[in-house]
């Protein structure tokens, strides 16, 4: 299996830019929070520890070919999508912290900044030039160019009218998390393993092994811990919005 020359490059500044982008937003939206003095910091610098830590495992592990598959081996990979994900719901939904960063940052932001999914060309090129199977590549990125591309449209709709736009947000991030579900879904089909129920040349082997391995087990996960976190928000938003109306009418 030959990694054109140009991915590894891709990746890197891909995945750089996208925790940049994540970063400066987060240290924004802590910034203009009515915390007390230290507070900020310190969650910008755990939430910064969490992400970077996050990406050393998921590069160290891929480098050790631990998601890397072949026919005659049971695949590992869905091990680096699920638990991420799993975590990061647990934080979103149970940490009183993790609430509160939620709370701080603006619904608009959790949105536009997946602008970096429209990076999903790459599975496009990596067909046309025999790399990728079509059942996986057309899927995942079509949808990736579309939900990126969307993004910002979204996120200034919701900007501008919040109580208008929350069906939008809804239906933006449902169909972000099913593209990527399906993504997964042709991935794994398409991957050589003793699973693999489709025989077909070429595989998605390239999505086992680094560069690409890194986006399924870490930008998946962190593309659906985002949509998770945007559809708590907005959640939460709303219940504040209906219960403030209750008191309002009940102070009446």
């Amino acid at each position: 299996m030959t990694i054109p020359t140009y991915l590894p490059y891709f990746v890197a500044t891909g995945t750089a830019a996208t925790l940049v982008a994540i970063l400066f937003g987060l240290s924004r939206a802590l910034a203009g929070a009515a915390w007390p003095a230290h507070e900020p910091r310190r969650a910008f610098l755990v939430s910064a520890t969490l992400l970077l830590g996050w990406l050393a495992v998921a590069i160290a592990l891929s480098a050790a070919g631990v998601y890397h598959v072949n026919t005659s081996a049971i695949p590992t990979i869905q091990y680096g999508i699920l638990l991420p994900i799993l975590i990061g719901a647990l934080l979103i939904w149970r940490s009183e912290a993790a609430k509160r960063i939620l709370d701080a940052v603006p619904q608009q932001w959790i949105v536009s900044v997946q602008l970096y999914r429209a990076l999903g060309v790459v599975f496009l090129i990596l067909y046309a030039t025999g790399k990728l199977p079509s059942l996986f590549a057309w899927p995942a990125g079509v949808g990736d160019i579309a939900i990126g591309l969307l993004a910002p449209v979204v996120g200034l709709a919701y900007a501008r009218a919040p109580r208008e736009a929350g069906g939008l947000v809804k239906a933006w991030n449902v169909f972000g998390i099913l593209d990527l579900i399906v993504a997964v879904t042709t991935g794994f089909l398409t991957a050589p393993s003793l699973l693999q129920p489709i025989e077909i040349q070429p595989t998605s082997e390239l999505m086992t092994v680094l560069p690409m391995v890194l986006i399924p087990v870490f930008l998946v996960p962190l593309s659906i811990v985002l949509h998770l976190a945007s559809l708590a928000k907005l959640r939460r938003d709303e219940a504040r919005a209906s219960g403030g109306k209750s008191v309002a009418a009940a102070s009446a």
